[in-house]
C-alpha cells in the first residue's frame, strides 16, 4: 500500500526490522503510516501544544509552540521527501515525534534537567523522546510505549542539530556506527528551516528583532528584494509573510537539488549504501549553508539571547530546580502513580519524567500549589 514509485534507496515498511512486540492489527496500514498515526494520538504529542518554542505559552496566543513547530517541520519534511521519492509516512512520523521529549520552557528546561540529573544519567530530549515511545506511553494491551517500527525509533534517537546532540552511546541499540535513513536525515534540515524562519516571524511580532536588522543578512535581503519585485506595492505585513514563505521554499529547493546531486555523485542506489556512507547525504549547498549560518548567528544573539527571553530562562531555571528538589526531598508530593514506579526506574528518573512531561502552564501552576500558601493544592 506504499507509493509504488519510491526510490530504490527509500525506506519501506515491508522491509522494516519490525517492532519489539508482536501485534495483531485491525487493518492493513503500512507500518510507517501506523507509526505516524500512533504518534499523533499519543498523550505526549498533545502536550506539545502548551510547551515553549521560544515564547512561553502565557506570553501570547500567536506564538509558535512545540506542537505548531512540529506540524511545520512535518509539512517541510514531507515536501522534501516527496520530491526525492522517499517514504513520506516515515518522514512525517519522525517529524511529528522529534520533539516529544521536550521539557517545559524549551531548551532552558532541558539544560536544567540535565544539570539536576548529572549523577543519574543526565537528560537529553531525543533520548527522552525515545523513552516516551518505548516506555512511558501506556495505551496498548501487553506492552508499554507505542511499539514503533525499528526505523522510526532509530530516526528519533539519531536526530541531530545545533540543539539536538544525543550522546553516541544513546543509540547503542540502533546501529550507532551507521547512518540513519534519508527520511531521518531530512528531519535535521526541516527542523532548522522551520525554526529559523518561523522564529523570525515570532521575533518580529514580539518586537524583539527589527526588520532593519534583518536587512543586513544576505539570505533575508535577497528574498525580501525578490518578493518586492514580484509583488510591487505590497504592504509591509504581507511582504514579511511572503518573504518568509519564499525563503522556506528556496531552502527546500536547495536541499532537494543538493541532495539529488549528492546521491548521484556518490552512486547511492540502495538503503544499505545510505547507511554505510561516511557522511550524511541530505544537506544544503555550500553557498546556502554559509548564508543560513549568518541568519542563525543573528537569531542566536538578537532573539534567543534577548534580555526578555533571558529573564524567562532564569525564572524557568529557578522554578524547575525548586520543583525537582522539593519532589526529591519529599516524594510524597508526587502522585501515587509516579511513586509506584520508583522501584522500576529509580526516584530521580521518575521525578525527571514527571517534570519533563509538564507543560509550561502546568509547571507554573504546580509551583504555585507547592510554594504559594494562598493557592489551593
Amino acid at each position: 500500500m506504499e507509493r509504488p514509485d519510491l526510490a530504490s534507496f527509500a525506506a519501506r515498511s515491508a522491509e522494516s526490522r519490525g517492532r519489539r512486540h508482536p501485534e495483531t492489527y485491525k487493518d492493513a496500514r503500512p507500518g510507517f503510516e501506523r507509526d505516524r498515526d500512533r504518534i499523533i494520538h499519543c498523550a505526549a504529542f498533545r502536550l506539545l501544544e502548551y510547551k515553549t518554542q521560544v515564547f512561553v505559552n502565557h506570553e501570547g496566543d500567536y506564538y509558535r509552540t512545540r506542537l505548531t513547530h512540529s506540524l511545520e517541520v512535518a509539512q517541510i519534511a514531507r515536501g522534501i521527501a516527496r520530491r526525492l521519492r522517499l517514504n513520506e509516512d516515515l518522514t512525517e512520523a519522525l517529524a511529528l515525534a522529534h520533539d516529544l521529549g521536550h521539557t517545559p520552557f524549551g531548551h532552558s528546561g532541558e539544560e536544567v534537567l540535565n544539570r539536576l540529573m548529572s549523577g543519574y544519567g543526565g537528560f537529553e530530549h531525543n533520548l527522552q523522546s525515545l523513552r516516551i515511545v518505548e516506555i512511558l506511553e501506556e495505551r496498548y494491551p501487553g506492552f508499554n510505549g507505542l511499539n514503533l517500527c525499528w526505523e522510526t525509533r532509530e530516526g528519533i534517537i539519531k536526530h541531530s542539530s545545533d540543539y539536538d546532540r544525543p550522546e553516541p552511546g544513546a543509540a547503542a541499540d540502533y546501529d550507532p556506527g551507521f547512518r540513519p535513513t534519508l527520511e531521518a536525515q531530512i528531519i535535521d534540515l526541516a527542523d532548522e528551516i522551520a525554526y529559523n524562519n518561523h522564529d523570525i516571524d515570532d521575533g518580529l511580532k514580539a518586537g524583539y528583532i527589527a526588520l532593519e536588522e534583518l536587512g543586513a543578512l544576505e539570505l533575508w535581503r535577497e528574498t525580501w528584494e525578490r518578493v518586492g519585485e514580484k509583488f510591487p506595492g505590497l504592504s509591509e505585513k504581507r511582504r514579511i509573510y511572503q518573504t518568509i514563505s519564499h525563503l522556506i521554499g528556496a531552502l527546500i529547493d536547495d536541499v532537494v537539488a543538493f541532495t539529488k546531486e549528492q546521491l548521484h555523485r556518490e552512486k547511492i542506489e540502495t538503503l544499505d549504501s545510505v547507511r554505510r556512507h561516511p557522511c550524511r547525504l541530505v544537506g544544503f549547498s555550500p553557498e546556502i549553508l554559509r548564508k543560513n549560518r549568518e541568519l542563525k548567528k543573528f537569531l542566536f544573539h538578537r532573539l534567543y539571547r534577548h534580555y526578555k527571553v533571558e529573564r524567562m530562562r532564569v525564572k524557568a531555571e529557578r522554578l524547575l530546580t525548586q520543583l525537582f528538589e522539593s519532589y526529591h526531598a519529599n516524594p510524597s508530593l508526587l502522585p501515587r502513580e509516579c511513586r509506584e514506579k520508583f522501584d522500576l526506574h529509580g526516584h530521580e528518573r521518575v521525578i525527571c519524567d514527571y517534570i519533563a512531561g509538564m507543560t509550561d502552564r502546568y509547571a507554573m501552576d504546580e509551583f504555585k500549589r507547592l510554594f504559594d500558601p494562598y493557592e489551593k493544592v
